[in-house]
């Protein structure tokens, strides 16, 4: 049972205001407050996010966290929170695969917990992705090549981000950089985030915090409307160079005995 009527009469006591005043706040009218504190109504989804984010909570605290003078918050970017994730089922209550496609990544990162945005993307199911949950992701940029912009990758849901391995491909969802498909450097760590590399090497690795991360997705497989070419014939200037590497990796090595 949610515990919504009893966290907003506390909080808002809590924080010296009247009925009133808080309805100010929201910009809404003093009966509503009443009526969500007494349990005769629930807020809508936007209104709800706009109170969490009033009092500097998550909306799933806000729900489901019985809030008091011995309540404590988990600290933000802890890898085993609780997330809310919003689904769609097909007619037979098996899950979908909703797709977000580039041109709507941006309003991702503000509806990616609200039912009503996921319910809007488009979605398609796959006989192999049965078990578990999946959603797929438009790419776009060269960090990733051979992959090709506009591939859609298709990732599985990680709720513990301890289970994050390293050398394998993610979807990672953050305040600052959006949607990027990026190859994780180390395991998560919660007072740094993750290190994530691109497979193109003209792109620097770089952190994302903790705190910034909103999800993180596995990468399962992949659609590409762009076929892989044939490797080209080694050239002579391409051994050449490939000669000269290895001559500097021996004498490198050897160097180092």
């Amino acid at each position: 049972m949610s515990n919504i009527a009893k966290n907003l009469k506390y909080l808002r006591k809590k924080k010296g205001l009247t009925q009133q005043q808080f309805a100010d706040e929201m910009g809404i009218k003093r009966a509503s407050v009443g009526a969500y504190e007494e349990e005769r109504a629930d807020p809508k989804y936007d209104l709800l996010k706009k109170i969490a984010s009033f009092y500097g909570l998550t909306m799933d605290e806000l729900a489901n966290d019985t809030i008091n003078d011995r309540w404590k918050p988990t600290p933000r970017g802890n890898a085993a929170n609780v997330r809310v994730l919003s689904i769609t089922v097909d007619g037979e209550d098996r899950e979908n695969i909703e797709l977000v496609p580039v041109k709507a990544s941006a309003g991702y990162l503000n509806g990616y917990a609200d039912p009503e945005y996921v319910a809007e993307l488009p979605k398609f199911s796959l006989p192999m992705f049965r078990q578990g949950t999946y959603r797929a992701f438009e790419i776009k940029g060269d960090s990733m090549l051979p992959l090709q912009p506009g591939s859609i990758v298709i990732a599985e849901y990680v709720e513990n981000w301890m289970d994050i391995k390293p050398g394998q491909t993610y979807i990672i969802i953050s305040r600052s950089d959006g949607v990027v498909y990026k190859r994780i450097a180390f395991k998560y760590k919660e007072d740094k985030g993750l290190k994530l590399l691109s497979d193109n090497k003209n792109y620097e690795p770089y952190w994302v915090e903790a705190a910034d991360i909103l999800e993180v997705w596995q990468a399962k497989a992949y659609i590409s409307t762009q076929l892989p070419e044939p490797s080209p014939e080694p050239t002579m200037e391409t051994l050449t160079a490939m000669m000269a590497q290895m001559q500097k990796t021996i004498s490198t090595v050897v160097e180092k005995r």
